[in-house]
């Protein structure tokens, strides 16, 4: 089965959604944030499908760490999720405006998924000891500084 994608990433932190799918986008102004499920194109070969872990990828992290410990787009899928806020929506365009995307321009977008607290939201979570002093929501992440936190 060949992969579908339903758009790609834009600068100027927005995403363009194919027009045979604008339809799809009817109702989705409701929600405040989306999750955004999209190809890690610019990484997909062979060679980096096989990296199964990573030499301290975090500054306060572990010396190695397993590939899918990580949020790395560097996995045997090079599937990633982003959960965006909407900003504003151009539904003639099939144009989706956010403040912040990690995804590079171009970035192809596989699906697009309302975001619900009742199933999204984990009230009580454990992360390892490195990962202290991440913003703690996704409004805070557009300005923290993620060069404090990664080695690359």
């Amino acid at each position: 089965m060949e992969l579908l994608k339903i758009g790609r990433i834009n600068g100027n932190n927005s995403f363009e959604i194919d027009k045979e799918y604008k339809d799809a986008l009817m109702g989705i102004d409701e929600f405040s944030h989306l999750i955004v499920v999209w190809w890690a194109d610019h990484v997909d070969n062979p060679d980096l499908r096989k990296i199964m872990s990573s030499e301290k990828p975090y500054k306060n992290g572990p010396d190695s760490i397993g590939i899918l410990a990580t949020r790395s787009p560097l996995r045997p899928n090079p599937i990633c999720i982003s959960i965006i806020d909407v900003k504003s929506i151009d539904f003639d365009l099939g144009i989706i405006y956010t403040s912040y995307i990690d995804a590079e321009n171009g970035t192809p977008i596989l699906d697009i998924k309302p975001y619900y607290p009742c199933t999204d939201l984990v009230k009580e979570y454990k992360l390892p000891k490195w990962c202290d002093g991440l913003p703690n929501c996704i409004e805070d992440s557009a300005d923290y500084d993620w060069s404090n936190f990664f080695n690359f």
